[in-house]
């Protein structure tokens, strides 16, 4: 199986190395293994959906009444 850095998987799915590896970390992205502090990715390994946001929207809790 071939395998890609962590720096390349930001690059072609637009989102930071460290967003990465908080969900190598989750165990949200299938076959990731990690090797002392890095991380190798599967090339066929597709990019999570982001589960941080919930409602679909932001809300601004400040201005609640």
């Amino acid at each position: 199986m071939d395998y890609m850095t962590v720096k390349d998987a930001s690059k072609s799915w637009g989102i930071s190395v460290r967003r990465i590896q908080t969900l190598c970390e989750s165990g949200r992205i299938e076959g990731a293994l990690k090797f002392g502090r890095d991380w190798a990715l599967p090339k066929l390994a597709e990019k999570p959906a982001d589960a941080r946001i919930k409602s679909g929207s932001y809300t601004n809790w400040r201005k609640r009444g």
